[in-house]
């Protein structure tokens, strides 16, 4: 197979940037003549520091540390930007008390919004806590939602002085789709009873694991959790590699027509969308309702949170894939795609044989430096006057799904 140039370039930058995860392989398919790609301006090492108080333009150019609209955060939780941080290679999420009977904790959402097709797998630890701790996405009008992990670390609770080992050795592993006005919230059966939900399948979304000497504890160590979102109707989880459990059809993602287009709810009105919209990813700790509701209230107590490494959950990274033409396939674009000057000093111009659809331009450490979308044009100018001088990667992306790329340096 012949491989241009800026092909072999773009391969050995990325595989630099993301070294953390090198020799680990993307466990779902991408399909046939299929590969899957890096998604840069959502995926992150965390090889860099970003203090709880000024975090820096590497953590901000990827991410809030904040949850994605203004709530400040669930039953007895309040959401801080000081409790979250990066250090040691990893991003950290921290609970604290806070006033009499909250929560002070750490969240994140990504800058960017991802969409099926699409893989996303963490590499995290959950904290030896009863608070939650989530990696899910989130649509921005809070109508879809996917859960990846959602883990509550603690085997026993002071607060109700009760075993928690139930909770502690399953991973919830789900979706959402809500009605805003009014309320309403579906998801699939939790505990695996047929008939309670309508739910046609025996695919748990609590899902346990024995390592031989019974169930693990998650909050023990790193592990890895993967959700490959195929399309609006099919959803694959994975725990360290392997697939645990799985959404399939339209009656399995949206029973009660909740995504229907046109009066959302109505099962004699069939527009269903399923799972369709971009979504923001979120790290979020929460001290959830559900629970500091019940009697006595399931709560960290002030000494339990007085210990600060049991209440800090740890994501060492974050990968992002999506499924592109391989390279043989995106070779014609690539070598057909003609980018001028280069060196260059001000603007570059773009021309290609097929419509551009999207320009991204990243730095040498993988940081989205530029962006320009929805272009639909065989030719394009765009000014770089703004970046340093340095070495760049160029992405450009065609109405018809192909990448090419190409490397260049701004004088």
């Amino acid at each position: 197979m012949i491989i241009t140039i800026s092909v072999v370039f773009f391969l050995s930058f990325f595989s630099s940037f993301s070294q953390d995860w090198s020799g680990i392989p993307v466990p779902a398919d991408p399909g046939s003549a299929k590969e899957w790609q890096l998604q840069t301006d959502v995926s992150d090492d965390f090889n860099y520091s970003a203090p709880a108080a000024s975090k820096g333009s590497m953590f901000l150019a990827k991410w809030d540390d904040w949850y994605h609209n203004s709530w400040a955060g669930p039953g007895l939780t309040t959401w801080a930007r000081d409790h979250s941080l990066v250090e040691g290679g990893e991003l950290k999420l921290i609970a604290s008390r806070y006033l009499t009977n909250r929560v002070n904790a750490g969240a994140v959402h990504s800058n960017n919004t991802v969409v099926y097709p699409v893989y996303v797998e963490i590499r995290a630890r959950i904290m030896n806590s009863v608070l939650a701790n989530g990696g899910w996405m989130l649509s921005p009008d809070d109508t879809q939602e996917i859960d990846f992990m959602e883990g509550y670390g603690a085997t026993w609770s002071e607060s109700t002085g009760t075993s928690q080992s139930w909770y502690a050795q399953g991973m919830h592993m789900s979706h959402h789709v809500f009605i805003r006005t009014p309320f309403q919230d579906w998801q699939p059966s939790e505990f695996n009873s047929i008939g309670s939900n309508p739910v046609d399948n025996d695919q748990p979304t609590w899902v346990r694991r024995d390592d031989g000497s019974g169930d693990i504890n998650w909050k023990d160590d790193y592990h890895r959790y993967g959700v490959y979102w195929k399309d609006a109707t099919h959803l694959y989880y994975y725990i360290d590699g392997v697939l645990v459990t799985w959404r399939e059809g339209m009656e399995e993602i949206d029973p009660l027509y909740f995504t229907n287009s046109i009066n959302p709810g109505d099962s004699n009105n069939d527009t269903r969308t399923g799972l369709n919209k971009p979504m923001d990813i979120l790290f979020t700790v929460e001290d959830q309702d559900w629970r500091s509701n019940m009697t006595p209230p399931l709560t960290p107590t002030d000494t339990e949170l007085a210990n600060t490494d049991n209440h800090t959950m740890k994501v060492d990274w974050i990968r992002v894939y999506k499924p592109v033409a391989t390279a043989s396939v995106d070779e014609w674009f690539t070598n057909n795609l003609k980018v001028y000057p280069n060196p260059v000093n001000s603007h570059i111009k773009l021309q290609a044989d097929v419509l551009m659809d999207r320009i991204k331009i990243y730095s040498i450490d993988g940081v989205q430096v530029f962006s320009k979308e929805n272009i639909n044009k065989l030719s394009d100018s765009i000014s770089i006057n703004n970046l340093s001088t340095g070495l760049y990667t160029l992405k450009v992306e065609s109405i018809d799904g192909k990448w090419a790329y190409k490397k260049i340096i701004k004088n």
